[in-house]
């Protein structure tokens, strides 16, 4: 594994301990450690890539971004918003492409998802993590692009 890891937020709003998110996968730690973000209810919003690198897995709920030293990071906006089939999600960027920190990734409308019931809390990890081995930089509001969590 390498070294320190920075994790940036992907979008605005409040961060969320993963014991918090309303998903057992993601607040269990089964997938890796890291922390959700909850955007402002009812506003559309962009989400950023976390950390600079490769575009492994693109849909339009959630993407991974591969950083150099091979650790992906999983940004997956929502809970159960895969059953949307898309509706809301707006592309800005292809599987396969290197993506800056920041550089915008989807645009999300969150009307359907929200007159569907479902949680708009965004969870970011890294895979394949051990639980509980992010350090939260941030609490309360944050901006999309400044640092959420890091790892060791």
């Amino acid at each position: 594994m390498a070294g320190h890891l920075v994790v940036h937020a992907p979008l605005s709003g409040t961060v969320i301990p993963l014991s918090e998110v309303p998903d057992p996968v993601f607040a269990g730690q089964m997938v890796g450690s890291g922390a959700a973000v909850e955007p402002p209810a009812g506003e559309a919003f962009d989400v950023v890539s976390p950390v600079a690198g490769r575009l492994v897995k693109l849909l339009p709920h959630a993407f991974v971004v591969v950083e150099d030293s091979g650790r992906g990071v999983l940004t997956h906006v929502g809970i159960d918003t895969v059953k949307l089939n898309g509706e809301g999600f707006t592309l800005l960027v292809a599987q396969g492409d290197t993506v800056s920190a920041g550089a915008p990734v989807v645009h999300v409308d969150p009307t359907a998802a929200l007159a569907a019931g479902y949680s708009m809390v965004s969870p970011v990890v890294v895979l394949d993590t051990n639980p509980d081995t992010a350090t939260l930089m941030a609490s309360g509001a944050v901006t999309a692009g400044v640092g959420l969590f890091s790892m060791g």
